[in-house]
């Protein structure tokens, strides 16, 4: 029950499913002898979904609770108690680095891609996502409840995120945004700032609507932001 659960949670959802999938087709479809660590991990059911492709999955969070309910999942990862300033690992000691619009809540984003660079081999790759909120000064309102609510401390565009990294060492690859239009980011703003506890599961359905308007529009702005970078050897 705890899978059923748990999918239901983390892909019933209108931008959490599209969001990780991409993240998840970035890291590849094999990934046999790869270590993945997803920082910010909560339950590690996005961690565990890179232990499905044959990874050697650990995710780092601060939620015990949340890592509590993650040890029942059939693909259960390694679940390790810890803070994306100081990751308790090895420098140079996992293979990819996933992470899931965490960035925007920590007290200081630029020092956690700094661990996250640093526990990255060469060669490895880092992919994450992040808010943007591109018209954000649109809807003040909005966006102070959507703040509020999910304890965002700052805003990312791939501009931004792509200075970070480059100071970190990384080299970015691409990136992509997601809910680009207008009415696509006041629905995002709207179902987080008043759509409840379910509101984000219970628009699900709009995710194909949404996913062929961001196609027709240009990759420059969005609500989240996806960006992938990669370590030199």
């Amino acid at each position: 029950m705890s899978d059923v659960v748990a999918f239901a949670g983390h892909q019933v959802h209108v931008c959490r499913y599209r969001e990780a999938g991409t993240l998840l087709d970035w890291l590849g479809r094999d990934l046999r002898g790869r270590t993945v660590l997803d920082v910010a991990g909560g339950d590690g059911y996005w961690a565990a979904q890179a232990r499905r492709r044959g990874a050697r999955a650990v995710s780092i969070d601060l939620a015990r609770h949340k890592m509590v309910r993650g040890a029942r999942l059939r693909d259960a990862p390694a679940l390790l108690e810890g803070d994306a300033l100081r990751l308790p690992l090895r420098d140079a000691s996992v293979d990819r680095v996933l992470s899931i619009c965490a960035i925007e809540h920590f007290d200081d984003g630029p020092a956690s891609l700094r661990e996250m660079a640093r526990v990255l081999r060469p060669g490895g790759e880092l992919v994450m996502s992040a808010d943007c909120l591109s018209r954000r000064e649109e809807w003040p309102a909005l966006f102070a409840a959507h703040a509020r609510r999910y304890h965002v401390k700052r805003t990312y565009t791939h501009e931004t995120l792509g200075g970070i990294l480059a100071d970190c060492g990384l080299e970015p690859v691409e990136h992509s945004y997601q809910f680009r239009g207008r009415a696509a980011e006041r629905t995002y703003l709207g179902l987080s700032a008043y759509g409840g506890r379910f509101g984000f599961n219970a628009a699900a359905p709009l995710v194909p609507l949404i996913a062929a308007d961001d196609a027709r529009r240009p990759n420059t702005r969005g609500s989240i932001v996806l960006v992938r970078a990669r370590k030199p050897h």
